[in-house]
């Protein structure tokens, strides 16, 4: 459990420093070797005992293999010299994972690239929970692009149900991904302030068949508009001609005559009109 150290000033004993130098100094001037050599050892001693703390950054203290607590105030200090002091970066970090090839909920592969950005929160966690809580930061990221990823489909197209799909449901992925690393983070000391999709593709191997199947949908969805309109407008001209009493069809024009409408109004490309100079029946 992370507890929080308050060494003492090391100004005060910048000081002690001093004067033991000026004592070295005076014993070797004097000729008393043996206090000279005493005083010089303990210079060097405690001279390890020095430390800085930047901003953002802690220093976690440990004595002969006891963990003695973490420095995180900002400052210059002094601590037992025999203690081992690794420091901890507090800042706020982030990192682009590169694109990992996973499985999505109906077993499509999918390119997913992640952007996560951390920062240590407990020390000890860091320190003594994990062998290198940056890799660790790294592979459990990777997991839990795993895991979410076989939650969601990529798109509705073959799950048709789905509310939520990787393509459209972004602030839910997002959270759900966000959610996933911060728990598995949490063993590490290690606080999750965003994760977010940062790329989305289909694999390579079935990138273009996906492409293609896209573009069919679209063209079905179209021509299935342009079919209703076209209904709905031969339907209305035949109700304007009946009620205007313009002209009288009989069944086989009136097939002829919705026939040659939804041709024109469903075709792709500009109708060329053929004009009959004799009569109808002609």
């Amino acid at each position: 459990m992370e507890k929080l150290s308050k060494p003492s000033s090391g100004y005060l004993d910048l000081l002690i420093e001093l004067a033991l130098l000026a004592g070295t100094v005076f014993a070797f001037v004097n000729g008393q070797y043996v206090v000279g050599a005493a005083t010089t050892l303990l210079f060097f001693v405690f001279m390890g005992g020095f430390f800085i703390v930047d901003p953002n950054k802690a220093v976690v203290l440990l004595l002969f293999g006891e963990y003695k607590g973490t420095v995180k105030s900002n400052g210059f200090f002094w601590v037992n010299p025999f203690m081992i002091k690794r420091k901890i970066s507090l800042r706020v970090r982030n990192f682009e994972n590169k694109p990992l090839k996973v499985n999505d909920k109906i077993g499509n592969p999918v390119m997913i690239g992640t952007i996560v950005v951390w920062q240590v929160e407990n020390t000890f966690k860091a320190s003594f929970d994990v062998d290198d809580y940056e890799n660790f930061v790294h592979l459990q990221t990777d997991a839990a692009v795993r895991k979410m990823a076989g939650l969601y489909p990529y798109d509705n197209f073959e799950a048709e149900q789905a509310e939520i799909t990787l393509r459209s449901g972004v602030e839910e992925v997002n959270h759900s991904l966000e959610g996933e690393i911060s728990d598995r983070l949490n063993h590490a000391g290690i606080k999750v302030i965003e994760a977010r999709i940062s790329h989305l593709a289909y694999s390579s191997e079935i990138a273009s068949a996906m492409l293609q199947r896209q573009q069919a949908t679209a063209i079905v969805a179209a021509r299935q508009k342009i079919v209703e309109g076209a209904v709905g407008m031969v339907e209305m001209a035949l109700e304007d001609l009946k009620i205007k009493n313009i002209i009288e069809f009989d069944e086989d024009k009136k097939a002829i005559m919705v026939s040659n409408l939804m041709v024109v109004l469903c075709s792709d490309k500009s109708a060329t009109p053929v004009l009959n100079v004799g009569t109808l029946h002609q």
